[in-house]
């Protein structure tokens, strides 16, 4: 199918903020690894990451100290979710089909482990969690479907994309495992400063869905015109005067 072939070899779009520094480094760390390490096998380290980040922020509720355990798996997340699409075309063993697949069904299971592994610290609320995850699978889908109608595959929304957000979850992480209290009361509900940068992110995920969702319709719309609401008077089976 050529609507498929053009959505699995769609052209990767790095435009957040340390895209082109990140793809230097992967392709860096591609090359030193030694070669009985696979893709396959980068890809299942990104998993059980995603999985001990989960665990990490649960337990983190009995002592602060897992937090920096949830920052070491996060960076362990990074290696296997990054480098595993790196590796493959610098070895050029790629398998599009395959990886195309794989990593997304891998990104949803990640993002959703992650994000509840969040709501269920004290770092964040559960419902809060819940919101980002679901603010995040809807955005990739329409990158998924962006990749198959425009051929274009841009996963990041501006200048944050998975790595930057990483590096905010760390750096939370450090500031509340150091005993730098984040905690507020608002309208007698205990917040923290994660949950008004959760909130904060699916407010701006919304706003750029609705911007890029326009934009995709309209170059749509101009390459597939809609059918007018009134056919011509000649198609309308009426007679036509002699």
């Amino acid at each position: 199918m050529p609507e498929l072939d053009k959505a699995v070899e769609a052209e990767r779009e790095g435009g957040f903020l340390l895209a082109k520094p990140e793809m230097r480094l992967l392709r860096w760390m591609a090359a030193k690894l030694p070669r009985w390490i696979l893709p396959d096998d980068l890809t299942i380290l990104g998993v059980l990451a995603a999985f001990g980040v989960c665990a990490a922020y649960q337990l983190s509720n009995e002592d602060l100290v897992w937090l920096w355990a949830a920052s070491g798996l996060l960076v362990v997340q990074w290696i296997g979710d990054s480098l595993d699409g790196t590796l493959a075309r610098v070895r050029k063993i790629e398998r599009p089909t395959y990886g195309y697949y794989i990593d997304h069904v891998v990104d949803a299971v990640a993002t959703a482990a992650i994000g509840i592994g969040l709501g269920l610290s004290p770092l964040m609320l559960l419902s809060v969690g819940t919101l980002i995850v679901v603010g995040y699978l809807i955005l990739s889908i329409n990158v998924y479907l962006e990749s198959f109608a425009f051929g274009r595959f841009n996963i990041g929304y501006g200048f944050i994309g998975p790595t930057e957000v990483r590096i905010i979850l760390i750096a939370i992480n450090t500031i509340v495992a150091l005993g730098w209290g984040l905690g507020f009361d608002v309208f007698d509900l205990r917040l923290t400063a994660l949950d008004l940068f959760g909130l904060g992110i699916v407010t701006a995920m919304v706003l750029v869905l609705a911007v890029r969702v326009t934009r995709n319709l309209r170059e749509l719309a101009q390459e597939e015109p809609a059918a007018p609401r009134r056919a011509p008077r000649g198609e309308l089976g009426e007679e036509q005067p002699g």
